[in-house]
């Protein structure tokens, strides 16, 4: 017998790993489908049935010659000789069979379904874990607008047109990316065929557009569903330097990402470069997110940053984040507005361009003990914050808490009164709790629960060393 010779053969990686199941979407219009049960999974497995256009028919009990011309039976049986049963009379009609809750007896299981038809997801876990099935689908409906459905709609009405208008798959391509953008941050009344069709004509062409995005104070799960639309659409993300790694982990992994940030006593990006740059990418067309800490509205230049995109012609929109001051108050358990210590909140920068107190400030006015002051960016300023108000009369014992970091897991904080606060600055400078990073001051009686604890428990040692919280904010422990 002749040896068989083997020749070396090169072979790569498989590029579908194994499936448990797989998934089809099946094409139920017409055609007819049995449910077999009086229970409410069975009446459930009806309604998603006539929800997909079957033709149905719904039994109590059956016979095989109810399953002729079936494409599909679905039953809710508890006897397991009644499943196998109607199991082997189904590849008999040649109809698929599905027996709820019984795996050995289906040809195809249903899955979880996040509908925003025509654009149907399926979720399966193999029966495994169907309550996992189910956050899974939970999750996947937060992050798809409701219009999805109207603008996949408006698609499939101009898609035979399209070819003919933008034969180049260049331009087909470039149109769809823009309609995608357009499916996630747009409303449904926008997504009108005809309108699509004019959109087409500008897909080689088109402007730019420039979204100023709040990124909040850190923690990525403070994030809007429309902030990270956002990030999932943008071909370029020019990002402050505070923004956490976190949110930027979100973002399109194909999209590129310069930091322009703007820190005190830091090298920085000067704003007119950043208006230019925005400027420049938005004319090539590209989708550009500006991503801001906190809100871009409250203390973030977006006025600046508007008024040069629109004197430029650039569309820009605004998708507004958390401050730091709410996140602030959340993480303390602090109503800013609590009707028994305060009637107001104000916010307050506590630096100018040139690094010191602004000028101009109404410090009677600020000086109100029953409003509650939030001052962003107060470290190096804080000592003659204090001194300014209570020179205008407010009461030297009023609470004070300063924090860093906020929402994120190096958060530190000190709480005391308002005549101990440089004090206070210095204890923190002193245990490296503030970082570098901005400092938030929070003034007011609705800040008293802390410091009256703060006043009676002894802080533990170390580098985290931080007073003691009231119990009525059991979210303040570090």
């Amino acid at each position: 017998m002749a040896p068989v010779s083997r020749k070396p053969a090169e072979t790569g990686p498989a590029r579908i790993a194994p499936l448990a199941r797989l998934p089809l979407f099946f094409d139920l219009h017409g055609r007819r489908a049995v449910v077999i049960g009086a229970t409410e999974a069975a009446g459930w497995k009806a309604e998603l049935l006539q929800a997909a256009g079957a033709d149905l028919l719904r039994l109590e009990s059956w016979q095989p010659a109810d399953l002729v011309n079936a494409a599909l039976v679905v039953a809710d049986l508890e006897n397991l000789d009644e499943a196998a049963a109607l199991q082997a009379a189904c590849r008999e009609a040649r109809a698929l069979c599905c027996v709820i809750d019984k795996p050995a007896f289906c040809d195809v299981q249903f899955g979880a379904i996040v509908n925003r038809s025509p654009v149907v997801i399926g979720i399966s876990t193999d029966g495994a874990a169907p309550v996992l099935a189910q956050a899974i689908r939970r999750r996947i409906e937060t992050a798809l607008p409701l219009a999805l459905g109207a603008w996949a709609g408006a698609a499939k009405a101009i898609r035979g047109r399209l070819a003919a208008m933008l034969p180049d798959k260049a331009a087909r391509r470039a149109f769809w990316e823009r309609f995608a953008d357009h499916a996630f941050t747009r409303p449904a009344g926008e997504a009108d065929a005809e309108a699509l069709l004019a959109l087409a004509d500008t897909a080689g062409h088109a402007m730019g557009e420039v979204a100023l995005v709040g990124a909040g104070p850190g923690d990525a799960e403070l994030l809007t569903l429309k902030a990270m639309r956002a990030l999932q659409s943008a071909d370029v993300i020019l990002f402050d330097d505070l923004v956490s790694d976190d949110v930027l982990e979100l973002a399109r992994r194909e999209a590129k990402r310069m930091m322009v940030g703007k820190r005190g006593k830091r090298a920085s990006c000067n704003q007119d470069d950043i208006n230019a740059l925005m400027i420049k990418l938005a004319r090539q067309g590209k989708r550009v997110v500006r991503l801001k800490s906190g809100d871009p509205m409250i203390f973030g230049r977006a006025g600046e940053e508007i008024e040069a995109l629109q004197a430029a012609g650039i569309r820009v929109r605004v998708v507004p984040g958390i401050t730091t001051a709410l996140a602030a108050a959340a993480e303390l358990g602090v109503s800013l507005t609590h009707r028994q210590a305060a009637h107001s909140v104000r916010f307050v920068t506590g630096h100018s361009r040139q690094g010191n107190l602004p000028e101009g400030l109404d410090w009677r006015g600020l000086a109100d003990p029953e409003t509650t002051l939030i001052f962003y960016m107060g470290g190096r300023t804080a000592p003659e914050i204090a001194a300014k108000l209570i020179a205008e009369g407010m009461p030297a014992d009023l609470p004070v808490v300063a924090l860093s970091n906020v929402s994120r897991p190096q958060v530190r904080r000190w709480c005391g009164s308002l005549s101990d606060l440089h004090h206070g600055l210095d204890m923190m400078r002193g245990l490296d709790m503030n970082d570098g990073a901005p400092l938030l001051l929070g003034i007011g009686a609705v800040f008293s629960p802390m410091l009256s604890v703060a006043r009676t428990s002894a802080p533990p040692a170390g580098p985290a060393t931080q007073p003691a919280v009231s119990p009525a904010h059991p979210r303040s422990a570090a």
